[in-house]
């Protein structure tokens, strides 16, 4: 008697299933595919808002969504729960790369790293400087802006052109995107932050406590570490502190190491497959409640977590921050309006030639003073390259962007000055990688 159905017996609607989830997984792992969806929704959001639709547009994005919880009752526009709630999911993601790069990535080896890191700082302060300089006063508090990378779409950009770009190229971009996040969630911390409230400081210190008790009673399952990951959102929300700032600190302090044990993950699960095999009909649903576990402890938090939110972070959060945040109605900016010309202007200068030439510039020189290590296949065409794609400032710079402007005729102004300066960075990026690659086969010919 055979304990499966034969693969001959599986129906054809399950073998279909099979295949569409086949395929979606496949899609997942095509990092191209993170940014076109970005890119998608970013176009549906500016047709949208700029239609005979529009006013839909702003309705939807003010709907208020209410939830009554045992008498408490819980009330957000759909704009706040995209932009600090669910970008919470975002940060998180973030902290958790910044974490798993620091223990075991391009960031665990300082000499490696120096050169990025160094690339970083120079690409967050000459744009910075370049909008301080062009800005008029009452625009200034946008310098922050144009200092982001977008790591999904400048990251998107570089997948496109295939498999001729250098491991090391894409590694030395990743890292520089990662410290940009870095420098980017401080900017926002200390810049655009108001002043402390000593509650909200309670229940913020409450939810870091939690989760290092959590920590240390062995406790590495997700669900009882989100009721603290709520009071650390809601104690920085009381602060002043943008909320949503609460998923880094939650990513940098996931553990690297799986939970403590005394036996090895493997050596667990062939003694509950043994254990199984001699008392099956005992209590099976107890063996295979332990060997959940056991496998679980195979794969450390940080990957368990990152696996389990990244494709949502992509293919939901992500896009659905496009399309709340870059519909820009064009007819409603004035362009003669005190600072909106200028800060149009300051922004895509800062992001077309501010952020490359403060990376480039900073890394020849470190490379020139004997400080940096050049990675292996790496030249300054490629460099030239990365110093371009990182003017791709889109989501993190939206971000500030609403963080830095309450106007809305600025917010708009800032907004389209965002979309044209990313836009004109990734087709010049794409344009100088096909370049390179051309110019690479035309020597080895």
């Amino acid at each position: 008697m055979q304990d499966h159905q034969s693969i001959s017996t599986i129906p054809i609607l399950q073998k279909a299933t099979d295949k569409f989830f086949s395929l979606c997984d496949r899609l997942k792992s095509i990092e191209a595919i993170g940014g076109t969806v970005l890119l998608i929704f970013a176009v549906i959001a500016m047709f949208w808002a700029n239609s005979q639709y529009a006013e839909s547009y702003q309705n939807f994005l003010h709907s208020e969504i209410t939830l009554n919880i045992a008498g408490w009752v819980l009330s957000a526009d759909v704009h706040f729960i995209i932009n600090d709630i669910l970008m919470t999911i975002f940060f998180l993601v973030v902290g958790l790369e910044v974490r798993r790069e620091i223990y075991d990535g391009s960031l665990a080896d300082l000499r490696v790293a120096f050169l990025p890191i160094m690339a970083a700082f120079g690409g967050v302060l000459v744009p910075a400087l370049i909008y301080w300089t062009i800005s008029s006063p009452n625009i200034s508090q946008g310098w922050a802006i144009p200092t982001a990378t977008d790591i999904a779409f400048a990251v998107g950009v570089l997948a496109l052109l295939g498999k001729s770009v250098p491991s090391s190229v894409r590694i030395f971009l990743l890292t520089l995107a990662i410290i940009d996040d870095i420098v980017a969630v401080l900017i926002i911390a200390v810049f655009y932050s108001s002043g402390l409230d000593a509650v909200g400081l309670g229940y913020f210190i409450a939810g870091i406590a939690i989760i290092i008790l959590l920590q240390k009673m062995g406790i590495f399952s997700i669900f009882p570490y989100i009721f603290p990951s709520i009071l650390i959102w809601y104690g920085l929300l009381k602060v002043g502190i943008h909320p949503s700032l609460a998923g880094v600190l939650i990513g940098l302090m996931t553990p690297v190491f799986s939970r403590p044990n005394s036996i090895r993950p493997l050596q667990q699960i062939e003694n509950i497959l043994n254990e199984y095999k001699h008392a099956e009909a005992s209590d099976p649903q107890k063996s295979v409640t332990k060997l959940k576990l056991a496998q679980r402890e195979l794969i450390n938090p940080i990957e368990r977590v990152s696996y389990l939110f990244s494709p949502w972070v992509a293919f939901l959060i992500m896009p659905l921050f496009a399309l709340a945040n870059a519909g820009v109605d064009i007819g409603n900016v004035d362009l003669e309006m005190m600072g909106s010309m200028n800060i149009m202007v300051a922004i895509t200068i800062a992001l077309v030639v501010g952020k490359p030439l403060g990376i480039f510039l900073t890394t020849w020189f470190f490379i020139f003073i004997g400080l940096g290590r050049v990675p292996a296949g790496f030249n300054y065409h490629w460099l030239f390259l990365i110093s371009c794609l990182a003017g791709i400032g889109f989501t993190m710079s939206i971000f500030i962007a609403n963080l830095a402007f309450t106007d809305t005729i600025l917010l708009s102004s800032a907004k389209i000055g965002i979309l044209i300066g990313s836009s004109i960075a990734a087709v010049l990026g794409l344009v100088i990688g096909l370049w390179v690659i051309y110019s690479m086969k035309i020597k080895s010919l």
